[in-house]
């Protein structure tokens, strides 16, 4: 008596978040980002500046990301097929793992420009600098704003809003280096500057990759317990066994289930399934969920992954 049952209620929110309020904070930052990223690569050769390069290539990579980004919440609205039966609903972690590691790309070419600038420091126009470098966080301070508004559970939204927020900071970093280099002329402070811009990119990259690693390998969600989990399920009365309880997440804010049951003898096996479903809704937040439910004594499962046993 296998069940699964659709994914509703929070989901239904859900769904609405990962659509159109995320879809046009994503587009109007793109804007922005895409726009100024332009500027400050000219600045950046104009001052010769490396921390406006860096700043810049670091919104390049905000860019393609949020473009990304963006084509993939478009996907993810796509409608189910027979052959999809999720949609394009997982292409959202795959755009978070691609920004993951084009953030890391993009830093290792930062550590070897600076490198390759402390043994010889350029030449720094250091008020040119400090301009471009406050119109930069300007647009960065308000892109982080537009998407922080509109972060729901997408892990799509809020890779692309680590990116501004690694912005604003590398904005601040080439602030920083361009009053020191007009107040005392130091010219280390740009690839100083640069280096720490590149840490903070890598910094921004580990916990997106670290997420969308974990969803792609289907491992139980964080903040949920599969063993207690299976231990709430057993403790359900006239639940005699699980097995076979799979914990995982489709998307950002999709969490799934799929178990094996067994129940007493005299037991109503669809009220008992219902009592399962009520459970894992409210305590878990889990609401899609697949539940096979068989009486003990008349099935004999051969795969015994996870099993939880009732104690009565």
């Amino acid at each position: 008596m296998g069940h699964g049952h659709d994914h509703h209620g929070h989901g239904g929110h859900d769904h609405h978040g990962h659509g159109g309020a995320d879809k046009r904070a994503l587009a109007v930052v793109l804007a922005l980002t895409g726009g100024f990223m332009v500027a400050e690569v000219i600045g950046g050769l104009l001052t010769g500046s490396l921390a406006l390069l860096a700043d810049a290539g670091h919104m390049l990579s905000d860019t393609a990301s949020l473009g990304v980004a963006l084509f993939a919440a478009w996907l993810a609205g796509r409608p189910a097929t027979p052959s999809r039966s999720f949609g394009f609903r997982r292409a959202e972690i795959l755009a978070a793992l691609f920004n993951g590691v084009t953030l890391v790309a993009i830093s290792i070419w930062i550590f070897v420009e600076a490198y390759r600038r402390l043994s010889e420091p350029p030449e720094v126009l250091g008020g040119l600098m400090l301009t471009i470098a406050v119109l930069g966080l300007g647009v960065n301070v308000a892109g982080a704003v537009i998407l922080s508004r509109s972060e729901g559970e997408s892990l799509n939204v809020e890779g692309a809003l680590r990116h501004v927020i690694a912005d604003v900071l590398g904005s601040i970093g080439a602030i920083v280096a361009a009053v020191i280099i007009i107040f005392t002329g130091w010219r280390y402070a740009d690839p100083l500057v640069s280096a720490v811009i590149g840490l903070l990119i890598l910094a921004s990259s580990w916990r997106l990759l670290r997420d969308s690693v974990t969803i792609l390998l289907e491992a139980t969600p964080r903040g949920i317990d599969a063993e207690e989990v299976g231990k709430k399920m057993v403790g359900v009365d006239g639940v005699r066994e699980v097995h076979d309880l799979h914990i995982w997440t489709i998307t950002s804010g999709f969490p799934a289930l799929a178990a094996h049951v067994l129940v007493g003898q005299n037991e109503n096996c669809h009220q008992k399934r219902r009592d399962l479903e009520d459970l894992l809704e409210h305590e878990y937040g889990i609401e899609h969920t697949t539940l096979q439910v068989d009486h003990a004594g008349d099935h004999h499962a051969t795969l015994h992954d996870l099993r939880f046993r009732s104690q009565s």
